[in-house]
């Protein structure tokens, strides 16, 4: 089902990330561990803001059949503020504790607290975006207009443009009833996935069994021998027939209800209810697909490129990933945490002195918890509360790929800095559209620094190598799947149905497509959708693709701006939040992602990338 964004009663939850229990060092430096103290000094304080949020709750009802009013609506929006931003905080230290330690019974029980209380929250506040969308427009426009409410003027706008989509009260009701149904083939696709799929095993050369997991199929992709790459490939996929038909009916259900919903709220489609959600011109999407399309050709020459660096007659799935330079640049190029900090304060120069001091208040003030440790939750990710600073969890290993990691979450935490400095609380988050430009604008500048700052064409080979990848991974890649489900929205919304068999045959023609003559689609390849869980979630995954692009237009030009006018601006859009629509944001920071000119210059460079690869491995006799 589509999901609405909500500006004024937005609370944080954490998305819960798999254990892993390696046996690392555990006596770690308190500087590099979170001081949770910074958000309650004592459990005394947590209490005391957990019984002051129970005792509002009650007060959030009288306003309830009272909102043609601007005072009133005024008066709740301030009494909302103050409970969301005491139970922000409760949320974020409970679960900040529990992140930590999974076996901390303490931060168990405080959660278990606080879930409640969210619960009791929820159910208080449901009556207000209905009973502001049930008034008539000309009162949705008065309280617009009003003194009282004109902090939240962006707020009415779009709940106005809503307004057009929302239904009589007893439809409302009935949609309401069943939205748990139509999250049910997302349900029951994760159980066949998850719970009922066992991941097959396979011997590696060395004589070992291992089960093909995740991280384990990832490492054997990466594997220097063929005949074991293509194993471990073909093992993978083949297992995936288990799950084939089970897959292919919830994928069906799933469709069905997203363009079952967007019909009954007068949207055109499953795509158009999706971008409204996000405030997104459909151009951007079309844009997006004929853009990456044209230049298909690109990739086409890396993926010829592979062919002849690898020796191969045509390239398969199983060598998409094994790197092209030696193996031991991978393990030199290896950064101490300490290292690293220095590094990304010097990569990130650009960005300017104000910039770079907040990135050492981040490292100096204990907002990273760094080390991987037992019991502790590993990736990594950036969290915080409106009245707290920035936490970023790492599980940090020293390699490349951590400290581009470690600068990603930093771009996160940021942009979270200026925005909590200049936003009210109702505009202080990050649309999901603009959230990764922030991050991904700190890699491009990264590796930008790296690639300048190389010694060796192995170095810069590996280097190279590495933004190919990222940029194939996350715009063609991305790009892909979001024709893929652009595909299958149309052709259920048209009547269609969708079988495995047909899904299999939409995928390998996509995967030929975008990866041309020199490479070799198996049939196993066809499998590929049923391993992506985002299109559970129609229509996300371009969003991706969209970031990547426009954080590279603004570093771009803020390379090229002598007069600093690019850094100011980029600075001014990190202050945003969600003060107006993503497309306008960008547009003021100096890219229009309704043009093609941003993708052009992307694919471009891509294309350029993919050329001094080639250079050098001829330079090096390899083709």
């Amino acid at each position: 089902m589509m999901k609405k964004r909500s500006y004024v009663w937005l609370i944080v939850i954490l998305l819960l990330i798999p254990l892993r229990t390696d046996a690392e060092e555990t006596k770690i430096n308190a500087k590099y561990q979170w001081n949770l103290a910074d958000i309650y000094v004592s459990e005394a304080n947590f209490k005391r803001d957990y019984q002051a949020v129970a005792d509002a709750l009650p007060k959030l009802s009288s306003y309830e059949g009272k909102l043609a009013r601007a005072s009133n609506v005024a008066k709740l929006f301030a009494l909302n503020e103050r409970i969301a931003r005491k139970l922000e905080k409760l949320s974020l230290y409970a679960h900040l504790k529990q992140d930590l330690n999974i076996e901390d019974k303490t931060a168990a029980h405080l959660k278990a607290q606080v879930e409640t209380l969210i619960s009791d929250y929820a159910a208080k506040t449901a009556f207000i975006e209905p009973e502001l969308l049930s008034l008539s427009e000309r009162t949705l426009a008065k309280l617009q207009k009003s003194k009282p409410l004109k902090p939240y003027r962006y707020y009415f706008e779009e709940l106005r443009e809503r307004k057009k989509h929302t239904l009589s009260k007893r439809e409302e009701q009935l949609l309401a009833k069943l939205s748990p149904i139509m999250s049910d083939p997302e349900n029951i696709y994760n159980n066949a996935a998850r719970g009922d799929y066992d991941p097959p095993s396979v011997r590696t050369p060395d004589g070992k069994t291992v089960s093909l997991t995740d991280e384990n199929y990832t490492k054997a992709l990466e594997h220097p021998d063929r005949n074991y790459r293509k194993r471990a490939f073909q093992t993978r996929f083949q297992s995936y027939e288990t799950i084939e038909n089970t897959s292919a009916a919830t994928l069906y259900a799933s469709v069905k209800a997203d363009e079952l919903y967007a019909k009954a709220r007068k949207y055109k489609s499953g795509l158009d209810a999706a971008l409204s959600a996000d405030d997104v011109p459909k151009q951007v999407f079309t844009n997006l697909i004929s853009t990456v399309n044209t230049h298909l050709p690109s990739l086409h020459r890396y993926v010829e490129l592979r062919k002849k660096a690898l020796g191969v007659d045509r390239v398969h799935t199983y060598d998409m990933s094994v790197p092209l330079v030696e193996e031991t640049i991978a393990k030199k190029m290896k950064f101490p945490f300490e290292t690293a900090q220095s590094l990304i304060l010097e990569g990130l120069k650009p960005l300017g002195d104000d910039y770079i001091q907040n990135v050492r208040r981040a490292f100096e003030q204990r907002w990273i918890d760094v080390y991987p440790r037992p019991k502790k939750y590993t990736g990594g990710y950036n969290t915080g509360a409106y009245d707290t600073h920035p936490f970023i969890l790492l599980n940090y290993d020293g390699s490349l790929d951590g400290l581009l990691t470690t600068a990603h979450e930093i771009g996160h935490a940021m942009n979270s800095v200026y925005t909590n400095k200049t936003q009210p609380y109702h505009y202080s988050r990050q649309s999901i559209f603009t959230a990764e430009v922030a991050s991904t604008a700190n890699e491009w500048l990264m590796m930008d620094y790296f690639l300048k700052q190389a010694k060796t064409d192995e170095e810069k080979l590996y280097l190279l190598n590495q933004q190919i990848d990222q940029i194939r991974g996350t715009l063609y890649t991305q790009v892909m799947y979001s024709e893929f489900e652009q595909a299958i929205h149309d052709k259920v919304r048209q009547g269609g149905s969708l079988t495995a068999a047909e899904l299999n045959e939409l995928w390998l023609r996509l995967l030929k497509k975008y990866y041309g003559p020199a490479y070799a689609a198996d049939p196993e390849t066809a499998r590929g959708w049923l391993r992506i869980p985002h299109f559970y979630d129609a229509f996300y995954v371009y969003k991706y693709a969209t970031s990547l692009a426009a954080s590279f237009e603004l570093v771009k030009q803020m390379k090229a701006d002598e007069t600093g006018e690019a850094t100011k601006r980029y600075l001014q859009f990190l202050r945003s939040g969600t003060s107006d629509d993503p497309i306008r944001l960008l547009q003021k920071a100096g890219v229009d992602m309704t043009s093609p000119k941003p993708l052009e210059n992307l694919l471009s460079y891509f294309d350029s990338l993919v050329r001094e690869m080639e250079q050098l491995l001829k330079k090096q006799g390899r083709l």
